[in-house]
């Protein structure tokens, strides 16, 4: 088997390669496979096994893609040396290192990287059409989702800066701490804004409790207008795909 045809195999499948869509199977589930034992606080001997397994076939899919870089860059020889710095690299390489840390004891300063494992879920991207067209959904609009955000965030420091300055520290009908720190006040914000409100700050005043029922309020226009407009470009991108798979079938 030469380069291009493991180049064929590895990359995303496109509907015409039985092995590719095996492999994207295969490695779909060896992520899910892999993010297991951060779902327990023990850790079972057949976590070991597991760990061995996965990160092994992720290190040859890392290998197998470097030497096939040339396929996949366009750069020639060059694409030898910059495939280790895009993008994709540095995910599979960043959620190969912590692994390490089962191989032998040398490798205990890499157990403080343990959470990076979690990253090993973005690798699912690569295999997941309908993970790959929410993300490109999320490019697409991303003006208008970060002008959002902006607004939602310049909101929450405001109503954090008025609950921060005119809230007593300290309620007198419960005797309980209130807004004793500006990141209180942020929390309570946050959690208010998008009309989660755990309960555990409560403004003691008419006019926190004012902001309070403003602000839940306005925490529902905030959530609800972001969720139109993913939703709707999201349709649209279906449609498109619907509509270049029939001019496929007809050509």
């Amino acid at each position: 088997m030469n380069r291009k045809e493991i180049y064929s195999i590895i990359e995303k499948d496109d509907g015409s390669n039985v092995w590719s869509h095996l492999y994207d199977v295969f490695m779909f589930c060896c992520i899910i496979l892999s993010v297991v034992p951060l779902m327990f606080w023990d850790d079972y001997p057949i976590f070991w096994y597991i760990e061995i397994f996965t990160t092994s076939v992720f290190i040859i899919d890392y290998v197998l893609r470097w030497v096939t870089a040339d396929y996949k860059l366009g750069k020639g020889a060059h694409s030898f040396v910059s495939y280790p710095y895009s993008f994709w690299a540095i995910i599979d390489l960043l959620t190969i290192l912590p692994s390490f840390q089962v191989l032998g004891q040398n490798f205990k300063i890499l157990r403080t990287l343990r959470m990076l494992k979690i990253l090993r879920l973005l690798k699912a991207l690569r295999y997941s059409d309908q993970l790959f067209l929410f993300v490109k959904v999320l490019k697409k609009e991303r003006k208008v989702l970060t002008a959002v955000l902006l607004f939602a965030a310049a909101y929450i420091f405001v109503t954090a800066l008025v609950m921060f300055n005119f809230e007593p520290r300290i309620n007198l009908a419960t005797g309980q701490e209130t807004f004793s720190t500006f990141f209180d006040a942020i929390y309570w914000a946050t959690v208010t804004l998008t009309t989660v409100g755990y309960g555990d700050l409560c403004p003691a005043t008419d006019l926190g409790r004012l902001i309070s029922m403003f602000s839940s309020l306005f925490g529902v226009a905030v959530i609800a207008l972001p969720s139109g407009i993913i939703t709707a470009s999201y349709l649209d991108e279906l449609r498109s795909m619907k509509e270049k798979e029939r001019e496929s079938r007809k050509k």
